[in-house]
């Protein structure tokens, strides 16, 4: 299901939307003209556009599409145990919204939060805000994404489950309408992006191994 052309989690949307626009359609082109931008607009965020994914063990993939709002060292004492790096990448609604594995591994963790809906561009919504972290263990070290609901994005959706082997570039979930996703690597990563980088999932590297 993660292979459609559109996130099965369009489908709702599309059936309400595209009902409507046909049923109002039929009394007025004007009256149809609402529900039908929200059906194009719904095909559009949805969209899963295929990717070939050059996976290499040597490198971190960006887990989604976005700019990069800040790369930082952090304590990480939950889930990583450490000083890590934290790359942050924020997703306007107009990105495709498919998260994706930064590196193939093992899923050693998975932590739902609830919070609040804070703007995802604001610097301590990672620590407020509804998310999902997810760990995965390479065998050589642990990387994790965090998915991070924003002020419009109403829903944070996880594919993954424990003990689930996902290769790199992998789609593992999707946010609706607006979000944040961080990833976490360890200081033995030289990270390749800065703050300002446009990045795309499973595509653009952002961290590396030498």
């Amino acid at each position: 299901m993660n292979n459609l052309p559109v996130a099965k989690e369009s489908f709702p949307f599309l059936l309400v939307s595209g009902f409507l626009a046909l049923l109002l359609y039929k009394f007025s082109p004007w009256l149809g003209l609402v529900p039908g931008i929200i059906f194009i607009f719904s095909l559009y965020f949805f969209r899963n556009p295929p990717r070939k994914i050059n996976s290499q063990e040597c490198l971190a993939l960006s887990p989604a599409d976005g700019v990069v709002m800040s790369v930082d060292k952090v304590w990480e004492p939950e889930f990583l145990g450490e000083e890590v790096w934290r790359v942050s990448i924020f997703l306007n609604i107009f990105n495709v919204h498919f998260n994706r594995t930064p590196v193939t591994g093992t899923v050693e963790k998975i932590k739902y939060v609830p919070g609040k809906f804070l703007p995802a561009f604001k610097s301590h919504a990672s620590d407020i805000n509804e998310r999902n972290y997810l760990v995965i263990n390479t065998g050589k070290t642990k990387v994790m994404v965090c998915q991070i609901t924003g002020f419009i994005a109403r829903r944070i959706v996880c594919w993954a489950k424990m003990g689930d082997t996902l290769c790199q570039g992998e789609r593992f979930g999707i946010i609706k309408f607006g979000s944040c996703t961080e990833v976490y690597l360890p200081l033995s990563c030289s990270v390749s992006v800065q703050k300002g980088s446009k990045v795309k999932g499973g595509l653009t590297v952002i961290g590396r191994w030498y």
